[in-house]
């Protein structure tokens, strides 16, 4: 188990070969995806070709915390399709989508494809008419909440946030509730929860069951808090700080791994399939069906970094299993959750008063309103 940079997690899983055979017995098998339709039938082969024709590139607007963040998946999509010329652009979730509302608005859209962790904007993208229904080859396998049953969205990775923690450690906290324990006062990494939506929903479940009492408490832990949910794995590996609260990481780790990435029994910790879509103002449709395809299909799916797939014929490693299969994942939980802005609202400033003003630069930088073009 250890912590990683969303660098790895809001990309695919590798850079391998398409066309795996179908899983074994006892899993789902595509077929025609809901309402009858019938997904996409042509092979990546072909949908790169269409790609090429059609010019051959690519504006992705993808949400995470540092600049570098796709570089893993960039590497492996061009290492598949090596002539494709792809952009990639990666900053908060919160400011992309008013950054493609603005683009809309002022008629200048940049991206293709936007893939971010703000789930409650495909709902009202999808009633405005901004997005292109589309349907990838393997649609019908995804789970079904990692899917608009229209094709305007599709879940292509999946994400998991909870706590973590030094690997040398004797005492390690054996749930979130031993945070508040005195001993690891100063011992602490976090990531806002009043800045990151995911880690404000993971605050939120450890209210629910731990109370406001353990918040007052974790208040007086003398937390180091920092944007950017990649910040709480990155200061435990670096030995400055024993715990982090707020980011991703995986179950299936080597033993060796520095870090421990933790998934108490009986315990909340929160996940998602992190959705994308092909906007209707996309000058590069090809490539986009194309990426589409390529993020979802089995070869894909079977190399992700944590183990879990958004698909339902794709077997996670021995000893995990499927993320809806884990209660305390919360999954239908996050998107009611994002769909209340007002709620959303709330817990942010009540958060605020707990721990103070969200402090410091955007950690992908400023990029403006039209990044990418």
């Amino acid at each position: 188990m250890t912590s990683f940079s969303r660098r790895r997690v809001l990309g695919a899983g590798a850079g391998v070969a398409v066309g795996a055979t179908m899983g074994s017995a006892g899993w789902a098998a595509p077929g025609k995806s809901s309402k009858g339709a019938t997904e996409e039938r042509r092979s990546l082969d072909e949908l790169y070709a269409d790609a090429l024709r059609e010019g051959g590139e690519l504006i992705v607007y993808a949400g995470g915390d540092t600049p570098d963040q796709q570089q893993f998946t960039q590497q492996a999509f061009l290492s598949a399709f090596p002539a494709m010329k792809l952009t990639i652009v990666v900053d908060y979730s919160k400011y992309h989508d008013v950054r493609v509302d603005n683009q809309i608005a002022t008629k200048t859209l940049v991206p293709d494809v936007v893939q971010l962790q703000t789930v409650q904007d495909f709902v009202r993208w999808k009633e405005a008419g901004v997005l292109r229904p589309y349907k990838p080859a393997g649609f019908s396998a995804l789970y079904p909440a990692f899917r608009d049953p229209d094709g305007a969205w599709t879940g292509i990775s999946l994400i998991g946030f909870s706590y973590l923690y030094d690997a040398a450690l004797s005492n390690a906290p054996a749930s979130p509730r031993d945070l508040v324990d005195p001993r690891w006062k100063g011992a602490i990494a976090s990531a806002y929860p009043h800045d990151d939506d995911a880690v404000l929903y993971l605050y939120r479940l450890y209210v629910q069951a731990y109370g406001w009492e353990w918040v007052a408490k974790l208040a007086a832990q003398q937390v180091r808090f920092a944007r950017g949910s990649h910040s709480p794995g990155a200061a435990v590996a670096s030995k400055e700080k024993a715990i982090g609260i707020g980011g991703a990481g995986s179950l299936t780790a080597a033993p060796t791994a520095p870090v421990r990435w933790a998934v108490a029994d009986g315990h909340p910790f929160m996940a998602w399939a992190q959705r994308a879509a092909i906007l209707a103002g996309a000058r590069h449709v090809a490539a986009a069906k194309l990426y589409l395809n390529w993020q979802i299909s089995r070869a894909v799916q079977e190399n992700t970094f944590n183990g879990w797939s958004v698909r339902t014929d794709v077997r996670p490693p021995a000893g995990l299993r499927p993320i809806w299969r884990y209660p305390n994942a919360n999954l239908s939980g996050f998107p009611r959750f994002m769909a209340d802005r007002a709620e959303v609202e709330r817990w942010k400033q009540t958060f605020a008063l707990y721990f103070g003003e969200v402090q410091g630069a955007p950690t992908p930088g400023s990029l403006g309103l039209h990044p990418g073009r």
